[in-house]
C-alpha cells in the first residue's frame, strides 16, 4: 500500500541523504504513519538549499515527489500550469491519497483523485476564516485575502464532504461536519512515549523561566507578552520569557520588532528573548529548562501541537479558551485558560500558578496524563485503524514496541 501525502511544508535533502523540513512537526507526523504502510510519497515543495538545521525524518519507506518551491497561495498559482501535471503524475502511482488542509495544493490533489478513482481522507489541522479579523493586511491584500480564504474554505469543505475527513480539535470538528457525513476528532502531537517527562515540580528556582513556542506572526498573540511580564515584575515576581519560534513573513517580521520595541520601552528588554526558530529535535528537551508556559493565541487554531509539548515535559501551562484548545485543556484541571487574551489575564494565571503549588503540581500531573493519552503512537495507530475500516484498505501491522 503507497501512500500519498500533499502538504506545503517545504523539504530538502541533506548532506546525509535524509529528507529534512524546518520545523519537524509535519516530519513526526510522517514517520508515525510510515509503520502502516509500505510506501509513503510526499507531494511537497522542495528547497534548493537548506533552511537551517530542520528535522529529519527518520523512516526509510518515504519519498519526495516534488513540486515547485512556493511560500504561499500567490506563489502557488503562479505555479499552477507545472503543478497540475505532476499531481496527475504522482497520483497514477499512488494507492491512497492524504491530503493535510489548509494547503493550496490539496483542493486540486484531491479533484484528480476523484477523477483517478483514488481513496482519500483528509485531516483538518487549521481555521483560515476564523484567523481573519487577526490578518495584518489592508485595503486591497485584505480584500483578496478574504476571497482566497473563502474559496480555500469551500475547497476543505467540499473534500470534508466526499471523503473520510479528521480535524484537530472538536471547535474544527464541528465545523466541518455536515449532514449524513460526521469527521473524525483528533489532536495533532509531536511527541512519543518516551518524551513524557517525571518532574513533579517547577518554579523552584529564581529567575522563574517562562516559555512560549509558536510562530511570530500577528495571530497569536504575542505582542501582550511584554506587558505581562512588566506586570508580572511590577508584582514581585522575578520572571523572565523566551519567545521559542520563526519569523513568519512580513507580518512575522513587524510582530517581532513590535514585541522587542515595546519590552524596551518597558525597560525589560532584558527579561525578554527571541531566540529563532529550533528544530523540534532540540526544541523538545528545551522545555525541561523553563518554569511556566504561556500561549496567548488569537482564533484561529486547531489545537496547537505545543501545548502537548510542554505538557510532556511538566510544565504548567496557561493559554487562551479559542478554537480547539478547550478541547485538549481542561481550566484547573491540566492548565489555565483565559477567556479573554489580555496582559493582565495572563499575567494574573501565572502569577496564580507561581503562589499557588498545590495548583502548579495538580496541573504537570494532569498533564502528563494527557499528554500520555495523545502521543505519536496513539494518534497514528487511532487514525490507521479508522482509515482500514472505513476506506476497506489493507494495512501493514508495525512490530510491537519492545518492553522495558
Amino acid at each position: 500500500m503507497r501512500l500519498g501525502i500533499v502538504y506545503h511544508m517545504p523539504f530538502w535533502r541533506g548532506p546525509d541523504g535524509t529528507l529534512r523540513e524546518p520545523e519537524g512537526s509535519f516530519a513526526r507526523y510522517v514517520d508515525s504513519l510510515a509503520p502502516y504502510f509500505d510506501e509513503i510519497s510526499l507531494c511537497v515543495p522542495v528547497l534548493d538549499s537548506p533552511a537551517g538545521e530542520g528535522s529529519a525524518i527518520r523512516s526509510t519507506n518515504v519519498s519526495l515527489a516534488p513540486m515547485p518551491f512556493f511560500d504561499g497561495p500567490l506563489q502557488f498559482y503562479r505555479r499552477l500550469a507545472r503543478v497540475l501535471p505532476r499531481l496527475v503524475r504522482w497520483e497514477r502511482r499512488i494507492d491512497l491519497l492524504h491530503c493535510r488542509v489548509p494547503s493550496p495544493a490539496a483542493a486540486f490533489a484531491f479533484a484528480i483523485g476523484r477523477l483517478l478513482n483514488r481513496p482519500a481522507f483528509n485531516l483538518v489541522v487549521g481555521d483560515l476564516r476564523a484567523l481573519l479579523p487577526s490578518m495584518p493586511y489592508r485595503g486591497i491584500k485584505r480584500a483578496l485575502w478574504r476571497a482566497y480564504t473563502e474559496f480555500e474554505e469551500r475547497n476543505i469543505q467540499w473534500m470534508a464532504d466526499h471523503a473520510l475527513t479528521f480535524a484537530n480539535g472538536a471547535a474544527l470538528t464541528a465545523k466541518h461536519t455536515r449532514g449524513g457525513r460526521s469527521v473524525v476528532e483528533t489532536i495533532t502531537t509531536t511527541i512519543s512515549e518516551r518524551d513524557v517527562a517525571t518532574r513533579d515540580d517547577t518554579c523552584g528556582h529564581r529567575p522563574l523561566r517562562v516559555m512560549s513556542v509558536s510562530r511570530i506572526d500577528p495571530r497569536k498573540g504575542l505582542r501582550m507578552l511584554p506587558q505581562a511580564v512588566r506586570i508580572l515584575t511590577d508584582a514581585g515576581h522575578d520572571v523572565t520569557l523566551d519567545i521559542v519560534g520563526p519569523v513568519v513573513g512580513s507580518p512575522g517580521r513587524e510582530e517581532q520588532g513590535a514585541i522587542v520595541a515595546e519590552a524596551q520601552r518597558l525597560g525589560i528588554a532584558d527579561r525578554i528573548r527571541l531566540p529563532g526558530a529550533v528544530p523540534l529535535d532540540r526544541l523538545l528537551p528545551m522545555y525541561a529548562e523553563y518554569d511556566l508556559f504561556v500561549l496567548p493565541t488569537l482564533p484561529g487554531e486547531g489545537v496547537p501541537r505545543v501545548l502537548l509539548e510542554s505538557m510532556s515535559a511538566g510544565l504548567p501551562i496557561v493559554t487562551t479558551r479559542v478554537s480547539g484548545i478547550p478541547s485538549l485543556v481542561t481550566h484547573e484541571s491540566n492548565g489555565l485558560l483565559v477567556d479573554r487574551a489580555s496582559p493582565e489575564a495572563i499575567a494574573d494565571a501565572i502569577a496564580r500558578i507561581i503562589r499557588d503549588g498545590d495548583l502548579r503540581r495538580t496541573l504537570i500531573a494532569n498533564g502528563y496524563a494527557t499528554a500520555r493519552t495523545y502521543t505519536l503512537e496513539a494518534q497514528a495507530a487511532r487514525m490507521a485503524a479508522t482509515v482500514s475500516t472505513q476506506l476497506h484498505v489493507a494495512l501493514r501491522q508495525p512490530a510491537p514496541l519492545p518492553v522495558g
